[in-house]
């Protein structure tokens, strides 16, 4: 099943970001591999393509998994969150409609 996770940065998280980008990535590659990844992607904290030092807001995942519980284990384990640029970490189950 498809799960939803949704990430919220604790304020001024880009320096952490930058740091931690490298491993957050791995993960993510790793699930793309897998075939279990719909997508991923940050939230920029402005109205645009490239956030600068601005930064971001948090993240959005939504992947497959085994389970709730399993989703909730691979959340806890991303380096972002790790690193403690996470504030708050939502995960829910997700079901795709469109595009079919």
């Amino acid at each position: 099943m498809l799960y939803a996770i949704y990430c919220e940065d604790v304020p001024s998280s880009l320096p952490l970001r930058q740091q931690s980008r490298p491993a957050h990535l791995e993960r993510l590659q790793a699930l793309q591999a897998e075939g279990r990844l719909l997508l991923a992607g940050p939230f920029p904290a402005i109205d645009s393509e490239d956030s600068g030092p601005a930064g971001f807001t948090g993240s959005l995942i939504v992947a497959e998994f085994e389970s709730l519980e399993a989703a909730e284990a691979w959340a806890d384990q991303d380096p972002y969150r790790q690193a403690g640029i996470y504030a708050k970490v939502t995960v829910k189950p997700f079901r795709k409609v469109f595009p079919q």
